[in-house]
């Protein structure tokens, strides 16, 4: 919220000092700080003024003053005015420093932060400190949004009724225009967007009373010659013969200021005088030009003031900015950026271009309602605004994620989510027994054919089930029938209700990756499938826990080797698997959420048969997830019976040079994937399963689609927030990533604390494109609104 700073300057004089009040609170609100201070004599600060202004107006240029200056501009009187300009800002610089003014100092450096948006008003009735530079002093140049206006300590708010309109009404007043250009300004006002400008071209005094006196305008405008006379009241010359004073016009302008003026602009010279008898009659807010002001300047402040605030700025950053603009042309026309001011009446609250255009009849004694009403209405807007950008940016979110656009980014994502999950521990009721490259040198292998000969397999089959455990599994391929010199291992093979093969389902017609059969001696109620879904970049994320098999294919088993062995261990507690009529797969009072083609981060995958998400253990290594042992360990009885005792064993090979590794999320710290054994993934299988049946570890989960469209629309809302809040470019960019960061955390807890994979890419992807899409919005329609008014005066 914008801040409103009050400094109340009591009775005093530059050789006796002035007491200082001020006042810092919200805008709207009462001050919520006061405090004291003083400014101490300072009798020299009236001569350097007088230097300056001597200085100054005798540059000679053509002005807008009544009285025609003096023709003596040369470079030595360019550089005086500037001298006496260093001096001046010096002395105020050192005066606002004082050890009386301190108090004062430091509140305002305590209270008020560069990034805010103030209104500063100095209260005094002495003209020299209503002429003096303020702008110029250090603690207003490190608050880019601040401006200064000036008043009187005496004001009030007056009753005034506003007609019902939808555009700016302007009484635009071109008077004497001997020597200057004011067909100028009349171009300017004539592209003015939204407005209606009445325009009076050098009118007779019964003329403009009458035009006062006729409806309700919003803006006075004026430009021509002025001046301040030696009593200090302004004078404007209407036409070529008549000059008028403020109080020529009294009962007009009061009936003005009754029927809902709020701006008066007098785009002429000396306008001091004019501002403190408008002042006198509690009109909300004037702008003059404190000094003689150069028609080029007059024409180039008018220009960039109309700019800004019909485009939208708020009325004292408009002022600010179109001031700070004259800078440019300092190089010619010295001290420009300090001619243009405000004259505020304090009870009133400063117009907005969008309030002024859209008004609404109201009874002037709830005005002070009336700029929260239009800015409530303006809020409105932003927010319909807002809400729009954010639908539009959402729904192209929605629709290239749909497209599977984004679903190598969100994958990255899970496998970065995945790395961050705690350790939990070594599953108790798994055991892997590991063939190495050193079992296949081992005599029992002597005669093997594959990774396994029949009589190191016998012997650690007989081994295993010495100590009773409760599945043993086989991830070996075997399609060729047992040795019958092994008759016992064949026996084992078809009538142990303990012992699961595995086969290959693949493709039956694929010639690259084949089926493979199962052990003949095998029957399928104990087969289990060994094939697995990788995703598009080769990593293993999901679970295949049951296929319907091609009719052609060599192994028909429908579970996989995992599931088959999961099943067995399950069943010794009374637990079997069920079909629910919805497909669902059904383990005790648990159902296993399916994997469908768009789920999650997921958009563009084959989703055939049942597949989940692979609930990886998190380890250091995902190998740790079961207790290790080699072949040799078993058959040298290196193995105690507890290690095998009512566990599920896994037989599978290890050996690198057989290559059954498939990529994990999990990363080698190298910057690539780590890779896996074939035994251990399906141990992570298995283990899944157990745990979420008898522990409850829960298994990862997505939101439904509607609730993934709303948590995207939400962040892509905030986005577009921030871009209303923010104006400044860099606090934006703070502020986004700062979002950003609370986005990754937010997703972060739901993975790790409740294993629930929310979209963080696309939510990020909406909060910063809906953020720029509500800044390019607001530049357009800033530039739409100005482009007329900025062209035509170029």
């Amino acid at each position: 919220m914008a801040k409103l700073v009050v400094l109340k300057v009591g009775e005093g004089s530059f050789e006796q000092g002035f007491p200082v009040t001020m006042q810092i609170g919200e805008e709207g609100d009462s001050p919520a700080i006061q405090t004291l201070g003083k400014l101490p004599p300072a009798p020299e600060i009236p001569q350097y003024y007088n230097c300056w202004q001597s200085a100054y107006l005798c540059l000679g240029w053509s002005t807008r003053l009544e009285a025609k200056p003096i023709q003596v501009t040369n470079v030595s009187v360019i550089d005086d005015c500037w001298h006496a300009v260093q001096v001046l800002r010096n002395r105020l610089n050192s005066w606002i420093h004082s050890e009386s003014f301190r108090s004062i100092r430091e509140k305002w450096l305590e209270k008020l932060l560069p990034s805010d948006e103030i209104r500063v008003i100095l209260q005094t009735e002495d003209e020299l400190l209503q002429r003096l530079p303020w702008h110029f002093c250090d603690l207003f140049e490190r608050y880019p949004k601040a401006e200064i206006a000036l008043s009187t300590p005496a004001y009030e708010r007056v009753k005034q009724v506003s007609q019902l309109k939808n555009k700016v009404t302007i009484l635009a007043i071109l008077g004497d225009s001997t020597g200057i250009d004011t067909q100028a300004d009349r171009a300017l006002l004539e592209k003015l967007p939204g407005a209606t400008v009445q325009f009076l071209v050098e009118p007779q005094r019964q003329e403009l009373n009458n035009q006062l006196w006729s409806q309700g305008w919003d803006i006075l405008f004026f430009a021509g010659h002025s001046s301040s006379l030696a009593n200090g009241d302004g004078r404007i010359c209407i036409n070529q013969t008549d000059s008028l004073s403020i109080s020529d016009l009294k009962y007009a302008l009061k009936t003005a200021v009754a029927h809902g003026l709020k701006l008066a602009i007098f785009n002429s010279c000396d306008g001091l005088g004019l501002a403190r008898e408008l002042a006198n009659l509690y009109i909300p807010q004037v702008i003059v030009m404190r000094e003689p002001v150069p028609d080029k300047v007059a024409h180039e402040f008018l220009k960039n003031f109309l700019y800004t605030f019909a485009g939208g700025q708020s009325f004292y950053l408009s002022v600010r900015e179109a001031r700070e603009r004259l800078q440019g042309l300092e190089d010619q026309y010295p001290c420009a950026s300090w001619l243009p001011v405000i004259y505020q009446n304090p009870a009133e609250n400063p117009p907005l271009w969008t309030a002024l255009s859209n008004q609404l009849a109201v009874d002037r004694s709830r005005n002070y309602q009336h700029p929260r009403r239009s800015l409530k209405k303006i809020g409105l807007q932003r927010l319909r605004t807002i809400m729009l950008t954010s639908i539009a940016v959402t729904s192209v979110i929605w629709g290239v994620r749909h497209l599977g656009a984004l679903q190598p980014f969100e994958l990255k994502a899970f496998d970065q989510l995945m790395r961050l999950r705690s350790h939990e521990g070594t599953d108790p009721r798994l055991l892997v027994v590991a063939i190495t490259e050193d079992d296949f040198k081992i005599p029992e292998q002597k005669n093997r054919t594959g990774s396994l000969s029949d009589l190191a397999l016998a012997q650690l089959l007989a081994k295993l089930e010495q100590y009773q455990p409760r599945a043993i599994g086989l991830d070996i391929y075997r399609e060729d029938a047992v040795n019958p010199q092994q008759e016992d291992l064949a026996k084992y093979m078809q009538q142990s209700d303990r012992f699961i093969a595995v086969c290959k389902i693949s493709d039956p017609t694929a010639t690259e990756d084949p089926s493979v059969a199962p052990p003949p001696e095998v029957p399928e109620a104990r087969q289990g499938f060994s094939d697995v879904v990788l995703d598009p970049d080769g990593i293993l994320r999901r679970y295949l826990v049951a296929v319907n098999p091609h009719p052609a294919s060599i192994c028909g088993a429908p579970y996989a080797f995992s599931t088959q062995l999961a099943f067995r261990y399950l069943a010794a507690n009374g637990i079997f698997p069920q079909w629910t009529p919805e497909g669902q797969l059904q383990l005790g009072d648990i159902v296993l959420p399916r994997l469908h083609s768009h789920t999650g981060g997921y958009q563009t995958i084959d989703a055939a048969g049942f597949q989940m998400l692979l609930n990886y253990n998190s380890y250091q290594s995902p190998e740790n997830i079961a207790s290790r042992v080699t072949l040799t360990d078993v058959l040298r009885n290196r193995v105690r019976p507890d290690d095998v005792k009512n566990r599920i064993v896994l037989i599978g090979v290890t050996a690198p040079s057989v290559g059954d590794y498939f990529a994990t999320p999990y990363s080698t710290g190298g910057g690539t994937y780590q890779k896996m054994a074939g035994v251990f993934i399906h141990a992570q299988m298995v283990s899944q399963l157990l745990s979420v049946v008898k522990n409850q570890r829960p298994l990862l989960w997505v939101l439904p689609q509607w609730g993934e469209l709303l948590w995207i629309w939400g962040w892509s809302i905030l986005g577009g927030l921030l871009a209303w809040r923010y104006r400044s470019v860099l606090h934006l960019e703070l502020a986004l990533a700062i979002t950003v960061i609370v986005l990754s955390a937010l997703c972060s807890m739901f993975f790790l604390l409740q294993s629930c994979w929310v979209p963080l890419v696309p939510s990020g992807l909406a909060l910063v494109a809906t953020s720029a899409g509500v800044i390019v919005q607001n530049t357009s329609q800033k530039q739409g609104q100005s482009t007329k008014l900025y062209s035509g005066s170029t």
